[in-house]
């Protein structure tokens, strides 16, 4: 195939229709838009929310909570999810996706010191609790903060 052979499907162009260029187009005179009215008129038509005056539902509903855009969401691991990778094993992010640990790693991975450890793992998060570090190491295991 040549750059010159290469063709939009069939059907995912259209030809560009011109409203309001005569009655001959099958379109002309108000062009769709009826005969007089808000929505007639050039610059017409209400903003996005506007309900005729009536107290929009954006103004209805009652304000509540606080979305903090800079606050950082981990993705929580317990310690005993760690259980099932093999002795030695590296675990990051990639690893603990992989297995299904976690479906999202969000801003980072923060292993958590909930269960157990009995394997020897090097595992590498963005955070750890203190009793996490604490079972990781006394199972031999390593704990890196990337």
């Amino acid at each position: 195939m040549k750059l010159h052979e290469l063709s939009p499907a069939p059907g995912s162009n259209r030809d560009s229709f011109r409203k309001g260029r005569g009655a001959g187009s099958g379109n002309g005179k108000t062009a769709g838009r009826g005969h007089k009215g808000q929505n007639a008129r050039s610059g017409g038509g209400v903003r996005p929310g506007f309900e005729g005056g009536q107290m929009p539902l954006a103004r209805r509903l009652p304000k509540r909570g606080f979305n903090n855009i800079f606050a950082v969401k981990y993705a929580a691991v317990n310690v005993s999810e760690l259980n099932r990778f093999e002795d030695g094993a590296v675990v990051d992010a990639e690893a603990l996706k992989a297995a299904g640990v976690v479906k999202k790693t969000l801003d980072g991975i923060k292993i958590l010191g909930n269960g157990e450890i009995s394997k020897k793992l090097t595992v590498k998060a963005a955070k750890f609790s203190t009793s996490a570090k604490e079972k990781i190491e006394q199972a031999g295991g390593k704990a890196e903060v990337i």
